[in-house]
């Protein structure tokens, strides 16, 4: 049986980032894809596709878990980002379909409809979920037939890929203030891992947090810098 810190070693793979150029930063609209409170010491990142199982597999069995115990409990601030597996397809269309909801304020309703799915999903079914959730149905069948949120969407994949990933899902948890550094780096979870593992990271992390304060980091646009880059990634 593989100990927890032979675990870290291997699949917690500690990060840096360095400052964001101009060009890199860039401006997203904010579309609500973030749960918990802002003020939480800590904020985890997921980069996912709503059509890969294992994503799914989080969703179903880890992230009610994560929900309770440090999301609604204001421990941890949860953020969601896109990682497209293919350029274009369903993949994408789906991240679409939930940037459009988000436009709306709706963008959680329709993600956990799309992660339901379990991968099963239909692009023809999509303006059937918006009427479900309450959306205004014209809107949102201009904002998905336009393929408004295109370039944001892939934005997020490029952040992913920075930080060493090339598959999903993948997580980073971070110091919602301030960020990462070399005496305190990020954790890179990679992959569907049991909620056990996300703990005792999160746990850690938290063991020497100091309580938030200030303005929480500004995470899209970053660059990062990995110590290693074997990331074992379904």
């Amino acid at each position: 049986m593989m100990s927890t810190y032979l675990f870290r070693t291997i699949t917690a793979v500690l990060l840096f980032i360095a400052q964001p150029t101009q060009a890199d930063a860039g401006s997203v609209t904010d579309d609500g894809r973030t749960r918990g409170s802002a003020n939480a010491p800590i904020t985890l990142l997921e980069y996912s596709d709503f059509t890969c199982g294992y994503c799914a597999k989080f969703f179903q069995e880890t992230w009610p878990r994560l929900q309770a115990k440090y999301i609604e409990t204001g421990k941890v601030r949860f953020m969601y980002r896109d990682y497209p597996r293919a350029d274009q397809g369903i993949g994408v269309e789906a991240a679409v379909a939930a940037r459009c909801a988000g436009a709306q304020g709706r963008y959680w309703p329709m993600h956990d409809r799309l992660f339901s799915e379990r991968g099963r999903l239909d692009p023809g079914l999509f303006k059937g979920y918006a009427k479900a959730i309450g959306l205004d149905e014209t809107a949102f069948v201009k904002c998905f037939d336009e393929r408004q949120y295109l370039e944001s969407i892939f934005r997020d994949r490029q952040e992913a890929n920075r930080w060493g990933f090339h598959g999903t899902p993948g997580f980073i948890l971070i110091r919602t203030v301030g960020g990462p550094t070399e005496k305190e780096p990020a954790v890179a979870i990679p992959g569907a891992v049991p909620f056990e593992d996300f703990a005792e990271e999160i746990e850690r992390m938290l063991a020497t947090a100091p309580r938030s304060q200030g303005e929480p980091t500004e995470l899209h646009g970053v660059v990062a810098v990995a110590q290693s880059s074997q990331f074992i990634i379904h």
